[in-house]
């Protein structure tokens, strides 16, 4: 996914600049609505599971300090493994979505441009 996201968002910028008529960019604009659709749903649902797996985390460490049991301490190091993954690629998809707001905002800016230029 990070790699998808990072190509996505290369060739968007490169399109938009490469962009100079208002149904090319309407076109673009269409696609990129619809691409941060699909990342706000991703970005939800790795949010859930994190937290899923943060109150997992919370309950291994909890039984941990009662128990002391050795398996119980290789089942948390495996989630403080899994639940750091997890973060840095939430991480991750909160940034770009927020990147993909901007580009989105310059697209508007871009169209409010080309649309005057039709107007005359």
């Amino acid at each position: 996914m990070t790699e998808y996201l990072t190509n996505y968002m290369n060739k968007t910028n490169e399109r938009l600049s490469k962009c100079s008529t208002l149904p090319e960019l309407e076109k673009i604009l269409a696609e990129h609505m619809d691409k941060i659709a699909f990342m706000q749903h991703e970005r939800i649902v790795h949010f859930l599971v994190t937290m899923m797996f943060a109150i997992i985390l919370t309950i291994l460490i909890s039984t941990l300090l009662f128990t002391q049991n050795i398996a119980v301490l290789i089942l948390v190091t495996i989630m403080v493994v899994l639940i750091a993954f997890y973060i840095k690629h939430y991480y991750f998809l909160e940034n770009t979505v927020q990147k993909m707001y901007k580009v989105y905002d310059e697209m508007l800016a871009k169209k409010e441009i080309l649309s005057e230029g039709t107007d005359d």
